[in-house]
């Protein structure tokens, strides 16, 4: 392996983030989080300086996927917006920019979310073969990683894995072999699906 990664977590998941860094050792970890609210309109500002004081170094971003992680969270009793954080971070990994290149993203799927993502295979109306459905939406992610999972345009009547920039993966198979799913996120980076990457929420 040997990719240093960033964790991107909510709080409510701080036992998860734990237990990533166990499994990954000390010396292939950032262990830094967006902890301010960068005060500019300039989006490739933004950018920049999460990458510079808070990615440097990282190649890939592990985005644990709760049940507080998704685009409709909310705001909180101020009026800010509750995934604030997450946003950032995940723009700013996916962002290329001057003295930077993007991370991988791997969406890592805790157990109390299996449910709401993973809902079996249906029968497809075009092809007339099985599909799995995976629930990636603004009900369960952040759409910086929904719109970069299920990548446009794209062949065919579902998508194939040439068609995803994201990784995802269940927290159980993640635990038993950290390093093939970490490595398989890095790899993307030079993948031809990179060139679809959007940033939804940069403004």
């Amino acid at each position: 392996m040997g990719h240093k990664c960033f964790i991107s977590f909510k709080k409510e998941d701080a036992d998860y983030r734990q237990a990533v860094i166990d499994l990954l050792g000390k010396e292939n970890y950032i262990d830094k989080s967006l902890d301010r609210v960068i005060e500019s309109e300039d989006g490739d500002y933004i950018m920049q300086v999460i990458r510079e004081d808070y990615l440097r170094d990282s190649t890939v971003t592990i985005f644990l996927i709760g049940t507080h992680s998704s685009e409709n969270e909310g705001v909180d009793i101020w009026g800010r917006d509750k995934n604030y954080f997450i946003k950032r971070e995940l723009q700013a990994s996916l962002f290329n920019g001057k003295g930077n290149t993007r991370n991988g993203i791997l969406g890592i799927v805790l157990p109390n979310m299996y449910d709401s993502i993973f809902k079996g295979t249906y029968q497809c109306t075009k092809c007339n073969g099985n599909h799995n459905h995976v629930a990636i939406n603004d009900s369960t992610v952040i759409r910086e990683f929904s719109a970069n999972y299920y990548c446009e345009p794209h062949d065919g009547c579902g998508w194939q894995d040439k068609d995803r920039y994201c990784v995802l993966v269940k927290w159980s198979d993640f635990e038993n072999s950290p390093g093939t799913y970490i490595d398989e996120a890095f790899e993307k980076r030079s993948a031809d699906v990179a060139g679809r990457i959007k940033i939804k929420n940069l403004r």
